[in-house]
C-alpha cells in the first residue's frame, strides 16, 4: 500500500489537527508501515502538536537559506550540480522519530526568485515519500500550491471545512482549482473538523450539490475541550486518551481512507 494523503482547507480549520489524530490512528493500528509526515506549511505546526522542537536551521526552509546564502557569495563547489546539493540538504533535514519520519518545510527568508530551488525541492521530495508506505502533507492554507500543482503525486487530498461559510467557500474553490490545472486524485475527501452536530447535515447537503463523482463525505470530528487544551498547552496530540470521543469519532471515518 502506498498511499499520499494532503489535508488541505481554509487556514485555521484544523488541518493539523486532524492530520495527527490519523498518525495516531495509523501508529496504533498499522505499526508496521514506514510513515513520512511533511508539514509544507510556513508556519510548521506539527512539530508543536506532537511536542516535538524544530529549529528553524533544521528545516528545508533553513537549508536553502544557507543555500541561498551560499548562491549570493557564489560558495558552492563548482564542480556539485546544484539539485545534488538540494538532495542533500532535503536528506539531512529528515528527523528521524521512533515510529515515523518527520519532515519540517519552514518559512522562507530572504528576497529573490528561486524557481529553480523549489523546482528541484519539489522532484527530491517526490522522490523521498517513494520509500515510505504512507506520506500525511500538511499543505499549507490558500490555494497557490495547488496552483503550482505541487499536489501531482497525491493520492488522496483531505479537504478539510469547519463549520463557517468561508471554510466551505474555499473547500470549493480547492476543488476548481484542482480542475483548472488539471490534478487528479485517487480520491478526495470532506472532512468537517469542531462541527456540532445540529449543522452537521449543511455540509452533506454541500457535498451532494457539487454533484462530483470522485468526491465524498468523509465524515465529522466534534468540537472537543481535551483536545484544544492539549493544542494551547503544547502537548503531544498523540497522547491522546484513546477513550477521546473525538478521537474515537475520527478513527472510524479514518477506516474509508486507509
Amino acid at each position: 500500500m502506498k498511499k499520499i494523503i494532503a489535508f488541505s482547507g481554509k487556514g485555521g480549520v484544523g488541518k493539523t489537527t486532524a492530520l495527527v489524530l490519523l498518525l495516531k490512528y495509523l501508529l496504533e493500528n498499522k505499526n508496521k508501515l514506514d510513515i513520512l509526515v511533511i508539514d509544507s506549511d510556513p508556519d510548521a505546526n506539527i512539530a508543536d502538536v506532537i511536542g516535538e522542537e524544530v529549529r528553524f536551521r533544521d528545516t528545508i526552509g533553513g537549508k536553502m537559506k544557507d543555500l541561498k546564502d551560499k548562491i549570493q557569495k557564489r560558495q558552492l563547489p563548482l564542480d556539485m550540480p546544484k539539485n545534488q546539493i538540494i538532495e542533500g540538504d532535503v536528506f539531512k533535514s529528515l528527523i528521524e522519530l521512533d515510529k515515523f519520519d518527520l519532515l519540517e518545510m519552514g518559512r522562507t527568508e530572504g528576497e529573490g526568485c528561486y524557481c529553480y530551488i523549489n523546482s528541484v525541492l519539489k522532484n527530491v521530495i517526490d522522490t523521498l515519500s517513494k520509500n515510505y508506505d504512507i506520506t500525511l502533507l500538511d499543505s499549507p492554507a490558500g490555494l497557490e500550491h495547488f496552483a503550482r500543482k505541487t499536489g501531482r503525486d497525491v493520492t488522496d487530498l483531505v479537504i478539510v471545512t469547519d463549520p463557517s461559510k468561508m471554510g466551505i467557500h474555499t473547500m470549493k474553490r480547492i476543488l476548481e482549482v484542482s480542475r483548472e490545472v488539471d490534478l487528479k486524485f485517487e480520491n478526495i475527501w470532506i472532512l468537517g473538523n469542531r462541527f456540532p452536530k445540529n449543522l452537521n447535515d449543511i455540509l452533506r447537503k454541500e457535498v451532494e450539490n457539487l454533484k462530483e463523482e470522485n468526491v465524498q463525505l468523509l465524515g465529522f470530528i466534534s468540537n472537543d475541550e481535551e483536545i484544544s487544551s492539549i493544542n494551547l498547552t503544547g502537548g503531544n496530540l498523540l497522547d491522546l486518551p484513546q477513550d477521546n470521543s473525538s478521537y474515537q469519532e475520527a478513527k472510524e471515518i479514518f477506516i474509508k481512507i486507509i
